[in-house]
């Protein structure tokens, strides 16, 4: 990580939630302004308490816990209540920030009841804004009886990791004009369906761009160019945290070496008996009775 570039911001007057909760209502006034919004992953209170005192309008509960969380190197092994609970968790840490829980492998593929019964506990346990599903155009029915349940669901289309496994490890999507094609028209069928919001992953500034003209509701993009009208990547990855990052996530921080300047310091600490003054003493008289 010490050889990783420190890419420089600077201050813009971005959307953000100070004002009030952010609710699906606000992001949609935002993208039909043009209104740039940022959202990132997180997985615990602490971490989504300092990203909302920072002005973070949204964040994502994602799947990608299996591989940050858990150590996995697949996302395809985080497990439904263990999502539930993070996106919980989250939710209490930034109560005012748009929350949306990811709904896991084969937590809607395997029939219609279940789906929607587990993306509503996404909202009643996890207490989420939104549930998002990774799908093509085959899973129109499907998505759509959870949006017809009252769910407000996000569809995720491009490059689909839950389905790496087919195609030999994470991919690009789109990068053809009728796989292009095929992207834009799943877009319109699942805004039909009652999508409130589409996502997209690893797909040419092309393909983002024909998706926000051809539909009339919020497009994220995620490693999809600056047409989208917000923004989504791994907090890790931006955080330096990981070991290797897509090019379109590439750390603005390195806090991963700061972790480990904090725990140096602490063994070092501690192998000096170098902790301060102990704060926990016996009440007056009692330490004489204890060691008489």
């Amino acid at each position: 990580m010490e050889n990783q570039p420190i890419i420089e911001t600077k201050p813009m007057n971005l959307p953000t939630c100070v004002d009030g909760p952010v609710t699906l209502r606000t992001l949609r006034r935002w993208s039909n302004a043009n209104a740039k919004w940022a959202m990132l992953t997180c997985y615990d209170a602490t971490t989504a308490r300092w990203m909302a005192e920072a002005g973070l309008p949204a964040m994502l509960v994602g799947d990608t816990a299996a591989e940050m969380i858990l150590g996995y190197e697949s996302t395809i092994h985080a497990p439904l209540d263990f999502l539930i609970t993070l996106t919980a968790a989250v939710k209490r840490g930034a109560p005012n920030v748009f929350v949306m829980g990811d709904m896991p492998f084969l937590s809607y593929q395997v029939d219609e009841a279940s789906a929607i019964q587990n993306a509503g506990r996404f909202l009643t346990e996890g207490a989420a804004d939104a549930v998002k599903l990774e799908v093509d155009g085959k899973w129109v029915d499907r998505f759509a009886a959870i949006c017809n349940a009252g769910i407000a669901a996000v569809a995720h289309l491009g490059s689909r990791p839950q389905q790496a496994k087919q195609t030999g490890g994470y991919t690009t999507a789109g990068r053809n004009a009728e796989a292009a094609q095929a992207i834009v028209e799943d877009a319109i069928v699942m805004e039909q369906a009652g999508a409130s919001m589409l996502l997209l992953e690893a797909v040419p500034e092309e393909v983002s761009r024909a998706v926000v003209k051809a539909t009339t509701i919020p497009v994220i993009g995620c490693g999809a160019g600056t047409s989208c009208h917000g923004q989504v990547v791994v907090m890790q990855d931006l955080a330096g945290l990981t070991k290797w990052q897509p090019s379109f996530a590439k750390p603005t921080a390195n806090v991963g070496n700061e972790i480990s300047s904090v725990a140096k310091t602490w063994m070092n600490n501690v192998h000096a008996s170098a902790l301060g003054k102990h704060p926990y003493a016996m009440r007056d008289g009692e330490s004489e009775k204890f060691q008489s």
